[in-house]
């Protein structure tokens, strides 16, 4: 099952290691097997790991070659035998037999258009150090949940949205997904309860 969430804050603050430890605290049932994470200024990743594939070496985050790209992920590629392949060919070196590490180098190959090569059930995020950019991906019938926070602060994403709410944020409800809960005895995406938590789309 797996569990990721990470936090970046928009202005310059650094990410505490405590801030990190909060938010994969409440992931822990989704991935009792590993934990691992990573901190760099004003971004922390966090990914709780239930071992299914490349026990040995499959821990995340995962890197490419000069650990510029960092990946953490939730599910599984169902195509990722076949597209190492063709990134091997490519030039990609792959240090792991897991179906993460293709995550890795097709967003190099790729760009955001990696997500066009992967089949199968998936949530995650690509931080590209180079850039200073975040891109968070889930699967086209969102098997795999993943939502997030945004304020003036700071973005936070997870897998539950009980992670986010550990840190604090505003829990100020949402008037628009209230009356759809009472209207529809359900609250429809990309709402929650809650204003300026959603679910990813």
């Amino acid at each position: 099952m797996c569990g990721i969430a990470g936090i970046i804050k928009l202005n310059g603050e650094d990410v505490s290691d405590e801030e990190v430890a909060l938010l994969g605290a409440p992931l822990t049932h989704r991935g009792p097997d590993d934990s691992g994470t990573y901190v760099d200024h004003n971004v922390g990743l966090i990914h709780k790991r239930l071992s299914i594939i490349d026990l040995s070496t499959g821990k995340q985050p995962i890197f490419n070659e000069d650990r510029t790209v960092i990946v953490i992920f939730n599910g599984e590629i169902y195509n990722f035998r076949k597209l190492r392949a063709e990134l091997e060919e490519k030039g990609h070196h792959f240090y792991t037999n897991t179906d993460t590490e293709t995550i890795v180098h097709a967003y190099e190959e790729y760009g955001v258009d990696c997500v066009r090569h992967l089949k199968g059930m998936f949530a995650f995020a690509v931080y590209d150090k180079k850039n200073g950019s975040l891109f968070l991906a889930r699967d086209r019938l969102g098997e795999k949940p993943l939502k997030y926070y945004l304020d003036e602060s700071r973005f936070i994403f997870s897998s539950e949205m009980k992670s986010i709410l550990a840190l604090g944020v505003d829990r100020e409800v949402d008037g628009d997904a209230l009356s759809a809960y009472f209207s529809f005895l359900c609250v429809p995406s990309p709402l929650t309860i809650f204003k300026n938590l959603n679910f990813s789309f």
